[in-house]
């Protein structure tokens, strides 16, 4: 379901990359389904069904893109309505599946889990980090549990999330952490002169990158409040915002009136949505790159900065800590703790950083290395079950 399609091109681009690599190695067919309804989004709650394709070939992956349609506050449902949806989509299609590959727990994991019981498939998921957001719901908990305990393996993107799938009762041994690659073709350390010019900056301003959707959980507005405070201590610095509104909304009004209200007119700028090629060279301009985040996996985007050279000021959220494993790299703070992220950003500014190092620690695993791993998995799994069937 989280997966790119043109009305939506940077929609699960992480996932994306993982596949298209993958189908370089095994057929592919990948089932990406469009809501009908975005509930997230009030200003587009009609999806753009008319500029998505029902089918689409893109070299070793065969796309396709279902409508399905999911009721408001539906809750745990989701996930069985998912499958029931999608099962008329894949029945015909049974002799040439030996295994689904599900991304997210809910609802696609619990999707996976009833399509496999169907078919009589295995089936693998990949946690990314929404799941202890949905966790704190009993009855979605309970169902993630369900399906994740009767995957063939689960796939984890940090120790963090692993050790989420063992406390919903899964076997430690049928969890393994894959944490996600970087596109070193595009993510890598550029002319810093010549991309501040193209941005028009100073070759000797202070600038705190973000990236991401605006929507609430990325936290722009939480470095928009701690900029207020990095200029109070004496640093100036501007703050440039990469993004546009996501299907869990639009929160950049809100984050315009914290600008406003902090009389930072003049030290926060809104790019809108970024091409990756963009985003590369605003990487590899700026000071430093935050991520004020409140729950994720693996976040790319702090990969993808590193792999451009930009030390990391970021909150302790899922695989964050082991991405900047020390000082050398950027800074961990607490989340919520604002005079912690006001006082890493202001050291992160007047800081000699070694650009070099943390572009090669990044670069250092690609997504070649990560479909490798999970193609040597998947192989395992389909072994295993055929094995399984050769006894009876």
């Amino acid at each position: 379901m989280c997966f790119p399609n043109p009305a939506e091109t940077d929609f699960g681009v992480f996932i994306h990359r993982r596949m298209r690599r993958v189908a370089e190695q095994i057929p592919v067919l990948v089932l990406a389904p469009v809501p009908v309804l975005e509930y997230g989004n009030p200003k587009r709650i009609l999806a753009p069904l008319g500029q998505i394709p029902q089918r689409a070939q893109e070299g070793g992956l065969d796309i396709r893109y279902p409508r399905w349609f999911y009721p408001p506050l539906g809750g745990w449902l989701n996930g069985p309505l998912l499958g029931i949806q999608m099962l008329p989509r894949v029945w015909g299609l049974t002799r040439s599946i030996d295994l689904i590959d599900a991304h997210f727990a809910h609802p696609e994991g619990v999707a996976a889990a009833l399509l496999a019981t169907i078919l009589k498939r295995p089936f693998v998921v990949t946690l990314r980090g929404n799941e202890t957001d949905h966790a704190v719901y009993a009855m979605r908990r309970r169902i993630m549990g369900w399906a994740l305990r009767r995957a063939a393996r689960v796939i984890t993107v940090s120790e963090r999330l692993r050790q989420f799938a063992i406390s919903l009762g899964c076997e430690p041994r049928q969890v393994v952490t894959i944490p996600n690659g970087i596109d070193g073709t595009v993510f890598y350390p550029r002319g810093r002169d010549e991309a501040r010019r193209e941005w028009s900056i100073g070759p000797r301003d202070k600038v705190i990158l973000s990236a991401g959707y605006l929507i609430e959980r990325k936290g722009h507005h939480r470095l928009v409040e701690a900029l207020r405070g990095v200029i109070d201590q004496g640093v100036e610095a501007q703050l440039l915002i990469a993004g546009g509104p996501g299907r869990e909304g639009d929160y950049e009004a809100v984050i315009r009136k914290m600008v406003t209200d902090l009389n930072l007119g003049e030290h926060v700028r809104f790019l809108g949505p970024v091409k990756p090629d963009a985003l590369a060279r605003l990487m590899s301009l700026c000071d430093v790159f935050a991520l004020a985040t409140s729950n994720e996996g693996w976040p790319n985007v702090v990969h993808e900065a590193m792999a451009c050279g930009a030390p990391v000021v970021a909150t302790d959220i899922g695989a964050i800590p082991e991405m900047i494993q020390s000082s050398e790299f950027g800074y961990v703070v607490p989340f919520g703790d604002k005079a912690a992220l006001e006082k890493a950003l202001a050291a992160s500014l007047c800081r000699d950083w070694n650009h070099e190092v943390i572009s090669q620690w990044a670069l250092s695993r690609s997504w070649d290395n990560v479909a490798a791993e999970v193609v040597a998995l998947m192989q395992e799994v389909v072994a295993e079950k055929e094995k399984e069937l050769g006894d009876r």
